[in-house]
């Protein structure tokens, strides 16, 4: 364990780049090592803004050539070549500062000092959730940033301890550490369970509704799932009991949240499968484009090319299909400021979704420019997640009326649709909607009326 445990003397809502680890002490032991611990997905979210929550890899590495693509272009790199004389360098420095996420000292590339000089850790007081939060009172969807609890503060002190004593500085105050939850909730407790119900219904679970779960959910997290499913069409009652209907277990074969899934099995009906299975996959990865805050008009005037009055969906779209019409070259990315890693990525699970479409003996058909069926198409699966104009000129969900705002990355911030489906909400000072697309009122009534019915201000008309 470490040797001395230093919090800040007043509460800070941010520090600045460059500053050292500030303690009552003011500075750190010369000839140690320090540790600073960032949080997990910071910056790295679509649009800048946030985390963006982590999709299960829908391969295993071997079946993929373009991870050993990749593998094969990190191994020629020269810092991998010279990886052991640099790392024996390290050791012989008087002082070294690693910088990493919470996760980093499990990484293969960081070394275990012998010598126990791995002294210095920053602990920071936030995180960000990638794994959505139902708020009982609001019954949304959000993604949202909570405080470490106690348990989670105390695991991230043994990196300052593991093998000699060290000193552990906390960027808060003791009395904010005082206010910590002693426990993190489970993720289980907290998130989405429609996947989880999904893929016991497909294992044929007896009952789902009482399933001896660890950490069992709360009833009526359980029931909102299932609410869920039901209006996905995935569900059927027989003899008391919740079994899948054939779009169900249809649904269950994606590696994919439900909604998603769906999306991808409606996009026969509106013959635009090629254009859904990239759009899905798009969204089913890390972002792809990057913003670099110091660069932001030159962001903007390069983006116009792609940008789709349509939303975000359709600009992605745009993107994605210069980006295979180019081969996918790493000089464009640069220029585009698209991350060529994740693009690649997007072109490996989109294989893989088109596979298991052409192993149900799906028509995989393409809307050859048709954009209206393909909004069509997200607006039947996605009805769920719509927000609609108000009079006062903000947005509202449709379902629960909670007030919303279009997220400053969306394509559609300076404008003002109707109608709108989005993919997630990030709570952040208040609730954006990140990846919209516009869609018309009367679509949302055609994909479930009794869902709509007097819920949507707009009429048919």
């Amino acid at each position: 364990l470490p040797e001395h445990f230093l919090f800040i003397m007043q509460p800070a809502k941010r520090f600045r780049p460059g500053c050292g680890p500030p303690s009552r002490a003011g500075s750190y032991p010369p000839e140690r090592r320090v540790v600073m611990l960032l949080t997990a997905g910071g910056g790295c979210g679509r649009g800048g803004g946030g985390g963006r929550r982590q999709q299960p890899p829908l391969a295993q590495p071997s079946a993929s050539p373009y991870r050993e693509a990749l593998e094969l272009q990190r191994r020629s790199l020269p810092i991998f070549q010279a990886r052991g004389q640099l790392l024996a360098q390290l050791r012989n420095l008087d002082s070294a500062v690693f910088i990493g996420s919470p996760f980093f000292s499990g990484h293969t590339s960081v070394p275990h000092w012998s010598g126990g000089d791995r002294s210095n850790e920053q602990d920071l007081p936030r995180h960000p959730l990638m794994s959505p939060i139902l708020p009982l009172d609001s019954g949304l969807e959000v993604l949202a940033v909570q405080r470490v609890s106690k348990t989670q503060a105390w695991q991230r002190t043994g990196r300052a301890g593991r093998e000699d004593s060290g000193i552990c500085y906390r960027l808060y105050t003791e009395e904010e550490f005082e206010k910590f939850e002693k426990m993190t909730v489970p993720e289980i407790q907290r998130c989405n369970l429609a996947s989880v119900m999904l893929q016991l219904l497909a294992m044929k679970v007896p009952n789902v509704l009482t399933f001896d779960f660890m950490s069992k959910p709360s009833p009526d997290h359980i029931q909102a799932a299932i609410a869920q499913l039901d209006l996905l069409g995935a569900l059927e009652h027989k003899d008391d009991q919740l079994t899948l209907t054939p779009i169900g277990r249809k649904m269950a074969a994606f590696p994919l949240e439900p909604k998603f899934a769906k999306t991808i099995l409606l996009s026969p009906k509106f013959h635009c499968t090629e254009e859904i299975l990239t759009i899905v996959s798009l969204l089913s990865v890390d972002s792809v484009l990057y913003n670099p805050p110091a660069r932001r008009d030159e962001v903007q005037g390069v983006r116009k090319k792609f940008i789709s009055s349509e939303g975000d969906h359709i600009t992605l779209l745009n993107i994605y299909r210069t980006f295979k019409n180019i081969g996918g070259n790493k000089d464009w990315c640069k220029e585009n400021f698209v991350n060529s890693k994740n693009m690649l990525l997007v072109v490996e699970v989109r294989a893989q979704l088109r596979e298991i479409c052409l192993k149900m003996s799906m028509p995989v058909m393409s809307s050859r420019g048709d954009m209206e069926s393909i909004r069509r198409c997200l607006a039947h699966s996605l009805f769920m997640s719509t927000a609609e104009l108000q009079p006062d000129g903000t947005y509202a969900t449709t379902d629960t009326h909670q007030p919303v705002a279009i997220h400053p990355s969306s394509v559609l911030f300076h404008c003002k649709p109707a109608c709108v489906v989005y993919t997630e909400l990030l709570y952040t000072n208040k609730c954006y909607m990140r990846d919209l697309c516009v869609v018309d009122a009367e679509w949302l009534y055609e994909a479930a009326p009794e869902y709509f019915r007097r819920k949507l201000r707009t009429t048919r008309n």
